[in-house]
């Protein structure tokens, strides 16, 4: 028997939230920082009943990696591997490397996983002005989000 394959893909967005709207079993990881979660805001699920997995990959303020992302993660999937994880970050940097650790980690337990980024992420590149929102990422293609 082969052992399980995991992919990593990356989509924009708005076929992100197609997917989750869409797929059964899938879930979205926010990887961002707590602060960013509470200054910028989050990706708003609730119209579609999937869940929203809250988990940093690098620590604010000195951005070191979190030793506690993949036994987190692993706690909330549980048992069961959802269909599909989707990853995403301010602009797609930091949701793919997660994106590609959680697959590799679970190729080498011999579980396959789909992991997607989100290209883009939740707030895009600058613009020329030099600011975030505009210029892509979720929140700029009118995606649902709430602020604290």
């Amino acid at each position: 028997m082969s052992q399980p394959v995991s992919r990593v893909d990356a989509v924009d967005p708005s076929v992100a939230y197609d997917i989750l709207r869409e797929t059964p079993g899938t879930v979205l990881v926010d990887v961002r920082t707590r602060a960013e979660w509470t200054f910028v805001g989050l990706p708003d699920l609730g119209g579609i009943d999937r869940p929203l997995w809250l988990v940093e990959w690098a620590q604010f303020p000195v951005m070191s990696p979190n030793p506690g992302f993949l036994p987190r993660l692993r706690e909330l999937i549980g048992e069961e591997t959802p269909a599909r994880i989707l990853f995403i970050c301010r602009s797609g940097g930091r949701s793919m490397h997660a994106a590609q650790a959680v697959a590799a980690a679970f190729e080498a337990e011999g579980r396959g996983v789909h992991c997607t980024n989100v290209a883009e992420g939740f707030e895009g590149d600058l613009d020329a002005e030099g600011r975030r929102g505009r210029a892509g990422g979720w929140k700029a293609r009118g995606l649902p989000w709430a602020q604290s």
